[in-house]
C-alpha cells in the first residue's frame, strides 16, 4: 500500500550567484515501511523532508510534479489545508528537541496542545492520553515529567517527549530527521527500538533521516543514497554494504571497521559527474 508518492521534487533558493538546487528531480514512494534517507551534510536529505510539509519558506522554491498523500496531491493545497495535514497526518521529529519545544511551557501543556489541537477532546481526556504516550515511550514517572519543563530534561528525554508528541495525533507518516544523532549509543537503541514499535504496531510509513550507514543498514528496509540533491542509487537496506555506486561505496569504506582494521581510513574521492546524473528514481 503506497502512503506517499513523490515524483520530481526540486527545491531551489536564490542566491547572488544564480539559483542554487538543494533538491534536484528526487522521486520516491513510501508504503507501510521503514525508508532511510542517507547522504552527507548538504546532501538535500533534511530539506526533503520538510518540502514533504511544504515547510520551505520564501525565498525558497518548490516544485514537484506530485507529492500525492493518499491519492491527494499535497502540492494542490492551500496553507490553511496543510494545517489539518502537518501533525495530524504526517509528523515530522527534528533533529534537536531543545530547538523544537517551548522552553516556558511544561511538557505536558505542550503534549495536551498538539492532541486537542486535532481531536475534539476535553483537557482531562487529553492528559491522560498523554500519560498514556509518555509511557508508551517508556518514559518512567509520567505526571512528575507532564509537570517538568523542557530545560529538566536530558537529551534522550526529550528525544523520546518529542516521538510522543508526534506520534499522539496518530499520523500515517512520521518524518524522523536525526532523531538519534545526540544520544549515547544505549538511549540511541531505546528511541530506535520505541519508533519501531510503533511503527510497526499503527501500520505507519517512517522516512528516516540519517548520516549513519551502519544504523540504516540495520533498522530500515529500504535505502535512498542522495548526493548534491539527487538520489544517486537505491537499495534494501540489508544490502546496502553492497552498493555499487562509487559515492556509496565511498561512504562505506570512510566507516571504521572492527572486523576489518586498517592505518588508515580512505577519503572520498568525488567525480563531477556525480551531480550530473539524473537523479534515480526510488518509485515502485
Amino acid at each position: 500500500m503506497t502512503l506517499l508518492d513523490v515524483e520530481n521534487l526540486w527545491v531551489k533558493f536564490p542566491s547572488r550567484h544564480g539559483v542554487f538546487d538543494a533538491v534536484r528531480g528526487v522521486s520516491f514512494t513510501l508504503g507501510q515501511e521503514r525508508l532511510g534517507i542517507v547522504g552527507e551534510s548538504g546532501s538535500g536529505k533534511s530539506m526533503t523532508g520538510r518540502a514533504i510539509l511544504r515547510l520551505i519558506r520564501p525565498p525558497g522554491i518548490v516544485t514537484a510534479d506530485q507529492i500525492s498523500l493518499e491519492g491527494e496531491d499535497l502540492m494542490q493545497k492551500s496553507e490553511r489545508e496543510m494545517r489539518d495535514v502537518r501533525g495530524q497526518r504526517i509528523s515530522m521529529i527534528m533533529q534537536d528537541p531543545k530547538f523544537s519545544l517551548n522552553p516556558v511551557m511544561t511538557i505536558g501543556d505542550q503534549i495536551i496542545e498538539a492532541y486537542r489541537m486535532h481531536n475534539s477532546a476535553s483537557k482531562s481526556e487529553a492528559y491522560k492520553k498523554s500519560l498514556d504516550m509518555l509511557n508508551a515511550v517508556s518514559i518512567r514517572d509520567p505526571e512528575r515529567v507532564m509537570r517538568a519543563y523542557p530545560h529538566e530534561m536530558s537529551g534522550g528525554m526529550g528525544q523520546r517527549i518529542m516521538i510522543a508528541m508526534m506520534l499522539i495525533p496518530n499520523p500515517q507518516i512520521l518524518i524522523a530527521d536525526e532523531p538519534t544523532s545526540a544520544l549515547d549509543v544505549s538511549v540511541q537503541r531505546q528511541v530506535l527500538s520505541i519508533m519501531d514499535k510503533l511503527v510497526t504496531d499503527r501500520g505507519m510509513g517512517l522516512i528516516f533521516i540519517s548520516h549513519d550507514l551502519n544504523l540504516v543498514a540495520d533498522f530500515c528496509d529500504r535505502v535512498l543514497i542522495m548526493y548534491a540533491g539527487r538520489i544517486v542509487e537505491v537499495c534494501d537496506a540489508d544490502k546496502l554494504h553492497d552498493a555499487q555506486h562509487p559515492y556509496t561505496r565511498g561512504l562505506l569504506n570512510s566507516l571504521p571497521r572492527l572486523d576489518a582494521p586498517c592505518d588508515r581510513l580512505e577519503v572520498l574521492k568525488r567525480d563531477p559527474e556525480w551531480s550530473k546524473t539524473p537523479s534515480v528514481s526510488a518509485r515502485i
